[in-house]
């Protein structure tokens, strides 16, 4: 009775341990849900530059929406990244409660491993949101291009 009670509070230690890695897991989740609405959009936008492309040939709009097609690529491109990234964050946090629990019931020690992969987690997890801030930041450069045309538009009147 004395090595049940012995294993499930090994067990219990062992979850405790696990449970600030599934909070982890659940921000960047959320994290990933933000960066799929953000891709949603700028995929929204590029099909509607498309369709109006396809509708108004001017020239100068042809331009305007040629540039605002290569910032959303880019955009895209960034914001592709760091979805990649947080799920590689994702998976290895999943493999730090999986080294967890595998070292808990062999009786194996795994310290070095389980560091290296918490290591590895927030390394990806800083280079995804590398990625995300410079996305907001070319996402915003284009406003405030936009913003300064329409001030000199109007100090020109």
């Amino acid at each position: 009775m004395n090595e049940l009670t012995s294993e499930v509070s090994s067990v219990a230690h062992v979850i405790q341990l696990a449970v600030a890695p599934v909070f982890l897991l659940a921000g960047v989740g959320a994290l990933l849900g933000v960066l799929t609405n953000r891709l949603a959009r700028v995929v929204d936008r590029f099909h509607a530059l498309e369709r109006d492309l396809a509708e108004k040939p001017s020239d100068d709009y042809r331009q305007k929406a040629q540039a605002t097609i290569i910032s959303l690529a880019r955009r895209a491109r960034l914001i592709h990244w760091a979805i990649i990234l947080c799920t590689v964050c994702d998976l290895l946090i999943c493999l730090v409660i999986a080294a967890l629990f595998v070292g808990a019931e062999l009786h194996v020690e795994l310290p070095s491993t389980i560091a290296g992969l918490f290591i590895a987690a927030m390394l990806a997890l800083i280079a995804g949101l590398v990625c995300f801030l410079r996305e907001i930041a070319l996402a915003t450069s284009v406003i405030e291009s936009l913003d300064q045309s329409v001030s000199s538009f109007d100090a020109g009147r």
